[in-house]
């Protein structure tokens, strides 16, 4: 077995964390404007919980006691106190508030608030009539971000979410495809958006599922749907910059693996296959003006795809210190 060694690679990507940072426990999301200049540059939410998340995963988060405080201090300060939302302009506002929440569990920590403005989806019925109104056809990705992120601001923020989750977990139960082993049930071959967004649309369903530790109804027919979008080559530019579409995918492979035996060797081929294409982008890439390396966004994106290949493919893959997926410890990215 050839390794691949992301040493070096990881020095680069602490770099890029580093030169995002305004002071302890503040960072940019993005260094340089885009051609349109719609981005948010200096302090930004995700700046700031995305340097949390991958600092974690590189076994360099601050151990400092004064240091994490103000990491702490300044994204409970992000939280809007009226709704217990978090915003920012690029994402729904219930994406902003779970990764927030999020970043904050891994310093031990809860937002000062709960997410009072989606409690009243705990209500009888609230749950799934919220669920139901999501573009499951035609927006089936971004959408998800609702979907999944309702759990986890719910769970992360402090609500009393017993009988909620289990409410939540038996409407995934029935609403899961018996075809694609995705979700939403008769929704996932209309052919309306391709099946690699219905993927990763059910990837964030499937860490609320993980974390849980809830079954999945019909992971034979994920781990089918998801080997064939890679041998087909369906998604677009796969491995070939920092972003999330890489984790979703092996996530869903890896993840249904766990609960059958179903294809186990090819799974595991297809992952090799795809880690040392994946590695010829972190090993080539320019640190300093690649856009996808500028937004640490993406950047923690690529690094969550590198951790779960790392702890799926014993050996295979190098670092100086053992990579750690947050999605291990709690729900949400």
């Amino acid at each position: 077995m050839t390794q691949i060694d992301l040493r070096g690679v990881c020095d680069k990507i602490l770099a890029v964390i580093e030169a995002h940072k305004v002071t302890d426990g503040q960072y940019a999301r993005w260094l340089w404007q885009d051609a349109r200049s719609s981005r948010e540059l200096g302090v930004n939410p995700y700046g700031c919980a995305d340097a949390a998340n991958t600092l974690y995963m590189l076994g360099e988060f601050p151990r400092d006691p004064a240091e994490r405080a103000e990491w702490v201090r300044t994204l409970r300060a992000m939280q809007d106190p009226e709704t217990g939302l978090y915003h920012e302009s690029t994402h729904h506002a219930i994406h902003t508030t779970a990764h927030c929440m999020a970043a904050l569990e891994l310093f031990d920590a809860m937002p000062e608030h709960r997410a009072a403005a989606l409690e009243r989806c705990m209500e009888p019925g609230a749950m799934a009539e919220f669920l139901d109104s999501l573009g499951w056809v035609d927006n089936p990705w971004p959408q998800s971000h609702q979907g999944a992120g309702l759990y986890v601001a719910l769970n992360l923020g402090g609500s009393e979410t017993e009988e909620f989750n289990r409410a939540y977990f038996d409407w995934l139960w029935e609403n899961a495809d018996p075809e694609t082993g995705m979700w939403r049930r008769e929704c996932t071959l209309t052919g309306v958006k391709p099946l690699w967004h219905h993927m990763a649309g059910s990837f964030h369903y499937l860490f609320n599922h993980e974390h849980a530790h809830m079954p999945l109804r019909y992971p034979e027919k994920m781990i089918d749907s998801c080997l064939a979008m890679y041998e087909n080559g369906d998604i677009p530019n796969f491995g070939k910059r920092a972003n999330f579409i890489e984790i979703d995918w092996i996530f869903c492979l890896t993840r249904a693996s766990r609960q059958t035996p179903h294809r186990f060797w090819e799974i595991r081929d297809a992952l090799v296959k795809f880690a040392h294409e994946y590695a010829e982008f972190w090993l080539n890439a320019d640190y300093e003006r690649d856009e996808s390396l500028n937004d640490l966004h993406m950047l923690f994106g690529g690094v969550c795809a590198l951790a779960e290949l790392q702890q799926t493919l014993r050996g295979l893959i190098v670092t100086k210190k053992p990579l750690k997926l947050v999605l291990d410890r709690r729900p949400f990215i």
